[in-house]
Order: C-alpha cells, then sequence, then structure tokens
C-alpha cells in the first residue's frame, strides 16, 4: 500500500522506501547508487592464499585510503569483492563470519564502514552464497564424520557403496561449481543453509552493509533466493540484493528471485563488440532488449569487472573507449565502474590458472602514487557521472533510436517527461547525424544545426560523441 506522508516530490513510495513504479521494487536510495567496484585481496596485495595460523593483516585500511578518490570521481559507493575467509581467491570461503586475515578482522571492516558513512558512501557485500571451499568447517565436518556429520545436510552428497558402508577416510563424492572439485556446491534447499545464509547476509547488514552482489545467482534455485530475500528484508527492508547472471531471462529471474536486479552482461557484449566490428546495429538492438529488461527492473551495468579482460584492453581502437562510457552513463540502470577503469587500466583476462591476475592488479597506496596517462579518461568519468546526477531519471530511462547506420547511432533517452539525445559516430571523417529536436550541447565535441526542430543535425568530428539536451 502506499503511504501519503511518505511521498516525495511527485514520485510516490512504498513502506520501507520503496520506489512505487511498475518495475520490481528497489530501495529508493539505489536511483542515485553509481558503484567502484573493487576486487579487495588484489587491490591490496594479498598472498595468493593465507599461510595456516597466518597473523591478521591489517590491509583494509589501504583501500580506506582511495575513498576520496571514489567522491572525486563522483561515485556513491563501493561495490567490494570477497572480504571474507578463505583458501585463495576469495570464492573458496572458509568462514562467511569472518574477514579474510589476509586483508583485516572486524575492526578494519568496520573502519571501512565508517570512512564510507563519513564521505556519503554505500557499501555493496559480494555474497558467495552457492558454494564454499573444501576446507570449509561444514565440509570438514564431512570428511571426518561421513553421513553422520552435523552438516552433511549441507551438501549433495554421493558415498560409495551408500551411506550405510561409510568407513572413516572415504570421501563421498559431491555437487561442485562448474567442474571445479575445489569449489564445493552446498545444497541451498537446505534448511540448514538457509538458517545459515540468513544468519550471514543480516550479521553483516548489521555491520553496515547496505546490500548483496549475489555470486553465480545463475546456480542457485530462484525459490532459494526468494526465501533468502523475504528472511533479509524483515530485518533489513531497504537492502540492495542483486545477482549474477551471465545470460537467460533476466526479467523472470529478478520476478522469481524477490531480487532487485541482475547484471546486464548482454549489454555489456553490445557495448564493445559493435564498436570493434563497426556495427552500431548490434548496440542498437543491444538497446532495444535493455528496454524491456527496464519495463520490469532496472540491471547492473557496467563495461568492466572482476571477471573480464578490461575495456580499454578489449576495443581494439581504445579512442572509442569514450563511446562506450557515455553509452554506460546515458541509459538507464545503475552503473557501476571497475577500480582502474577510470584510469584506462589495461588488462586480458585469460583462461589458465592465474589468469585474472592481470584484471586484479595491486593498486599503490594512494591515488597520488599512481602512473601513467589516465588523467583524461578520468576527467571523462567526472563529467559522465556529472551528467548523470544532474539527471537522475536516467536511472530507469529507456532510448529511441532516431537514426541508425553501421557507423552512426542517435537514440534519445527519455523518463519522468524528460529528455536527452546522444549522438556516437565511428566514421573517420567529420559528419552531419540527423538526431530530432537535438538541443543545447552539455558533453562532447559539436555543433547542432537546427536545434530543437524536428530536422535538427549534429556535426561531429571524427569519431566523435555529443549528448545533448533533448
Amino acid at each position: 500500500m502506499l503511504v501519503g506522508d511518505l511521498r516525495r516530490g511527485n514520485r510516490p513510495v512504498r513502506e520501507g522506501g520503496f520506489m512505487d513504479t511498475t518495475r520490481s521494487s528497489e530501495p529508493e536510495w539505489v536511483q542515485d547508487a553509481i558503484w567502484w567496484h573493487v576486487y579487495p585481496l588484489g587491490f591490496v596485495g594479498a598472498e595468493a592464499s593465507p599461510e595456516p595460523g597466518q597473523e591478521v593483516a591489517h590491509r583494509l585500511g589501504h583501500l580506506v585510503g582511495w575513498l576520496d578518490h571514489v567522491v572525486e570521481l563522483g561515485l556513491s559507493g563501493i561495490a567490494l569483492g570477497p572480504v571474507f575467509a578463505s583458501q585463495t581467491h576469495g570464492y573458496d570461503t572458509t568462514d562467511h563470519l569472518r574477514i579474510d586475515p589476509r586483508l583485516g578482522d572486524d575492526d578494519d571492516f568496520d573502519a571501512l564502514v565508517a570512512g564510507c558513512r563519513e564521505r556519503g558512501l554505500r557499501l555493496l557485500l559480494d555474497g558467495v552464497f552457492n558454494h564454499v571451499g573444501r576446507g570449509h568447517p561444514a565440509f570438514q565436518a564431512v570428511l571426518e564424520h561421513g553421513p553422520q556429520a552435523e552438516t552433511a545436510s549441507w551438501f549433495r552428497l554421493r558415498w560409495p557403496g551408500g551411506a550405510d558402508a561409510w568407513q572413516p577416510g572415504t570421501e563421498p563424492d559431491y555437487d561442485d561449481f562448474e567442474g571445479h572439485r575445489h569449489l564445493v556446491a552446498l545444497d541451498t534447499g537446505s534448511p540448514q543453509v538457509l538458517d545459515h545464509l540468513t544468519e550471514v547476509m543480516v550479521h553483516w547488514l548489521d555491520r553496515g552493509a547496505d546490500g548483496w552482489r549475489l555470486d553465480a545467482a545463475y546456480a542457485v534455485p530462484t525459490r532459494t533466493w526468494a526465501e533468502l530475500a523475504r528472511r533479509v528484508r524483515e530485518r533489513h527492508p531497504t537492502a540492495y540484493l542483486m545477482g549474477e547472471l551471465i545470460q537467460g531471462d533476466y526479467p523472470s529471474f529478478v520476478r522469481e528471485a524477490g531480487i532487485d536486479a541482475v547484471t546486464q552482461y548482454e549489454l555489456w557484449k553490445g557495448i564493445w563488440s559493435s564498436l570493434n566490428d563497426t556495427n552500431l546495429f548490434e548496440l542498437e538492438s543491444a538497446l532495444g532488449r535493455h528496454n524491456t529488461f527496464l519495463e520490469e527492473f532496472v540491471p547492473y551495468t557496467f563495461v568492466g569487472n572482476h571477471d573480464v579482460t578490461r575495456i580499454a584492453s578489449r576495443l581494439e581502437d581504445v579512442a572509442l573507449l569514450e563511446h562506450a562510457l557515455v553509452v554506460l552513463f546515458t541509459v538507464g540502470g545503475t552503473p557501476s565502474v571497475y577500480a582502474g577503469d577510470e584510469l584506462a587500466f589495461r588488462g586480458t583476462k585469460e583462461e589458465r590458472e592465474g589468469g585474472d591476475d592481470a584484471v586484479r592488479p595491486q593498486f599503490p597506496d594512494t591515488p597520488a602514487d599512481l602512473t601513467g596517462d589516465g588523467q583524461e579518461t578520468f576527467r571523462l568519468h567526472q563529467e559522465l557521472v556529472g551528467l548523470r546526477r544532474r539527471h537522475r531519471w536516467l536511472h530507469g530511462a529507456s532510448t529511441t533510436t532516431l537514426h541508425l547506420t553501421n557507423e552512426q547511432l542517435a537514440y534519445e533517452v527519455s523518463a519522468e517527461g524528460q529528455r536527452l539525445v546522444v549522438v556516437l559516430s565511428l566514421e573517420t571523417d567529420e559528419v552531419e547525424v540527423p538526431a530530432a529536436r537535438a538541443g543545447e550541447l552539455l558533453a562532447g565535441d559539436a555543433d547542432v544545426l537546427g536545434a530543437g526542430t524536428d530536422d535538427a543535425r549534429v556535426r561531429l568530428r571524427p569519431r566523435g560523441w555529443a549528448v545533448l539536451s533533448g
């Protein structure tokens, strides 16, 4: 039900701070969320794996030293990769309720939360809830005590000869994550696992987190997410819950899982692939699909993250990095900037052991210690983030194509009675692009002919772009 005294302007709000729209509800504060995504273990230069009995290394403070950089960039929150105790890369968890000793301890986490709060930054945690590392005590108990272990119900186990034939030292077969035997799949339908995951999610929200990225959400039944979401929102009704989904029916997943959003990999692919192939029809198609998602929820959008080749390396012509960023920041979504992308960091993901290292590097102690020529890209991020903040309705806006060729695309983006026009060119010569009712230049480099009319044209420099009032 709508609560009249919770209205903000002309935008009705549900109890608990949720927007009343035709889309799935999300916390109202997410309308202004733009994340800085960090892979903490790499960022602080942690060891590849902890030593047995390793003393706590207080490294999370290294991240606190970068919070002012995030504010300067204009972003509103930190989306952390795994920070909980694990065996190697953070996705083989051994204790969901303990900070990885390579990063620090509870006091270090509290200091990070405090640093974020002092700067008005939100904090998103990475929940690896589909599987655990073989070293997790719950699985170690199974190896030690067999089918009678109290935690045997946590996993999908198959005992040689049957449970009654178990002998000490006999290891069961078990479901794993995508063939990785060191990642033991949890039976997320088990009441004991549901209780544990509820405790974990609520614990860290109580400690100051604002939401969760649900790792490998596609590997967990939507009914499990729906139950977890219900439980979590009883305690934290404005927590943001976003799932990692690579492909599939995004709207149905969001609807059935009862979460707020999923990762928009289709748009990520459409952006860099269309620029590499000089085929803006592909981008236009991806934007059309994106519109259908926006009718039901606001996707989590990005051009880079800790699992993919960096956008500056993915693009065959790095000059087109600007075009990728323009799309990211002018279309509907909850954008995320992968740490370092704002400085045009390079890095290629490889399909081998250690193949993520190049896209998960250590960062210097402070931004002042950076070397390289990424400041121009940093300033472009600032410009586009600032434009988005001045037009906060872009969060849920849809696009309409005004003009399209292989090398030219003009689209309008609109919501709440507001409108902007975006024009992109991959041409190596100066061009004039039809863009009906394009008005004042807001960002980019262009001249507008017949501004505000149905016959408006935008003159772009070679490989140019522009964002204009509508």
